[in-house]
């Protein structure tokens, strides 16, 4: 247990990646949803009103702000954190497991954030101004119950998918990470294929737990593949 918290610790040393950027991300995102709102409101739009709260609400940059940085992020994690860990004395399946813990807190980290940033919103009646930044449907729409597990799932399956890709990359060199994308892309068309003829019927029974299952069978399959994957690797 020792070598995997001293793996979570060895992770938390790249503070400003963990802690910071994710923060500059959203800052950045903030402002630019702020700027877009000023320009609709300089057109004739007025806060407040449904169409204005309608299109607000339907923002979705916060889902495609944060993703790329955090598949990256665990990329890196395993790819160039793996060597200096295993010359520390860490074993594969410790720095495995401290890798998955380092991802879960940095989960919890940003769900944390996010939460209270979407109740400073709500508090303030959208920044006195009417403005969603925060309080939109890709974040629950405000509803807590939605925003901690969606936002804890998402953030923990884009650490530990961007983590197996490093790992095969550890394994395998460049060409790992392009069969497993390969591979990942065919699973997924065969999916496709298969449930085709009954998408009507699925899309009118889903149910949001669905997608939570998915990611949770994600990222137990990633973090599984990131220690089976590390456990024959020759560092280099």
């Amino acid at each position: 247990m020792s070598s995997v918290i001293s793996t979570v610790k060895l992770h938390l040393n790249k503070r400003e990646m963990t802690f910071l950027v994710p923060l500059y991300i959203t800052a950045l995102v903030a402002i630019i949803s702020v700027l877009i709102s000023l320009l609709f409101w300089r057109a004739g739009s007025q806060p407040g009103s449904e169409g204005w709260i309608t299109g607000s609400r339907n923002n979705p940059a916060m889902l495609w702000s944060l993703p790329g940085f955090l598949v990256y992020m665990g990329v890196q994690s395993v790819a160039t954190t793996f060597p200096f860990a295993l010359t520390l004395g860490a074993t594969r399946r410790a720095f495995a497991g401290g890798t998955l813990l380092w991802a879960a807190v940095t989960s919890a980290y940003l769900t944390a954030v996010l939460a209270v940033l979407t109740l400073l919103e709500l508090a303030t009646n959208h920044w006195f101004s009417g403005f969603h930044i925060f309080d939109v449907f890709v974040l629950g729409g405000g509803n807590l119950g939605i925003l901690l597990p969606s936002v804890f799932l998402g953030t923990l399956f884009c650490l530990t998918v961007g983590g197996v890709f490093g790992a095969v990359w550890v394994r395998f060199g460049s060409r790992g990470p392009i069969l497993l994308g390969a591979a990942i892309a065919a699973v997924v068309i065969i999916a496709l294929i298969i449930i085709l003829p009954g998408v009507g019927d699925i899309l009118a029974s889903f149910e949001l737990w669905w997608l939570a299952v998915l990611a949770a069978a994600a990222i137990l399959l990633s973090a599984l593949g990131v220690w089976r994957f590390l456990r024959p690797a020759i560092v280099r």
